[in-house]
């Protein structure tokens, strides 16, 4: 593994050999963790028949069921389930375990049913302040007393001054490569430099030799320290403004200073999101701490509501500079 310092140039029949096999090996060995406990939960299911356990399967799923009351999106439910059920599993055996690098959506979740619970302890590690996908580390409080290493940086570089590569790019490239998204955290984008992106430790020396390419710009990966990721506070603009109701079309609209009947189409394609889930009404109401984000046009985070004399809306908008 050595050799995965080396430019770009290595002879391109060493490259695919290594590729192959590290993938292969770093496939099974990436995701027994996180397989380990989905197996683990699914066994207990499958049990839940027999009649000496199914009072206490029923239990648990009743625990688990009042903590994910709160939890509305189902496909954020279940994952927020699964973080779960590797908190109890590494309270009651005093392990550490690690999840995967978690959504957004399904971060926020996990941390508020995790701070319920007296027996276990969560940390959340993304890289830096602003990151978005992160991986939690749950354990007995006794066993969690420092941050794990469970993160590392890599940085992506190359001669992007002629040919500019998108967020969407480096992904398309890093997954090019086979490796799975939820291995993956954040692309810091560095213009014509590069980028800098968050993965998971065991497939740093993987990346370092299979990702050789990013569109059509040759480009070399080598590991750096998380102290060096070369991150900027995101830039916004507040305003605020009066509304008749919080329905999101009404607010969003304001906040992304485009027609109300653009947005509605904009939310009938899918394109608009609310704390990261995309919504299909136009009559979904937003709240003060809520995050809307609408393809290509960036963020809007709803700051103070406040009602008027007149019974309407004054509604703070920071909006969030692309």
């Amino acid at each position: 593994m050595a050799a995965a310092t080396t430019s770009f140039g290595t002879a391109c029949c060493l490259r695919r050999v290594t590729h192959a096999f590290a993938l292969s090996h770093l496939r099974t060995n990436a995701n027994l963790s996180f397989q380990t406990t989905l197996t683990s939960h699914l066994l207990s299911l499958s049990t839940s028949s027999d009649s000496s356990a199914s009072k206490a399967v029923q239990a648990s799923k009743g625990e688990v069921d009042v903590l994910l009351k709160g939890v509305g999106e189902k496909s954020v439910a279940n994952e927020v389930k699964h973080v779960l059920e590797m908190a109890r599993r590494a309270s009651l055996k005093r392990e550490i375990l690690h999840t995967n690098f978690l959504t957004p959506p399904v971060l926020k979740e996990s941390m508020q049913v995790l701070e319920t619970l007296a027996d276990v302890k969560a940390l959340v590690q993304g890289g830096y302040p602003q990151a978005e996908r992160c991986r939690i580390s749950v354990g007995h409080p006794d066993e969690l007393t420092s941050d794990p290493d469970v993160i590392s940086a890599l940085s992506v570089t190359g001669n992007f001054q002629f040919e500019p590569c998108s967020h969407g790019d480096f992904l398309g490239s890093i997954l090019g490569t086979g490796i799975a998204r939820e291995k993956l955290g954040d692309i810091i984008l560095q213009g014509e430099q590069g980028a800098q992106i968050i993965v998971v430790p065991e497939l740093v020396e993987f990346l370092m030799i299979a990702l050789d390419k990013v569109r059509n710009v040759p480009v070399t990966c080598t590991k750096i320290p998380l102290i060096s990721l070369d991150y900027e506070p995101p830039r916004t603009k507040s305003f605020k403004t009066i509304e008749a109701s919080l329905r999101v079309d009404a607010v969003a609209s304001a906040g992304f200073k485009i027609s109300r009947s653009k947005l509605v189409d904009m939310i009938s394609n899918g394109d608009v999101r609310i704390n990261w889930i995309p919504i299909t009404t136009k009559g979904t109401t937003i709240k003060s701490g809520d995050l809307v984000s609408v393809s290509g046009m960036g963020r809007l985070k709803i700051g103070e509501v406040n009602t008027t004399k007149k019974g309407k809306f004054a509604v703070e908008l920071i909006r969030y500079l692309i």
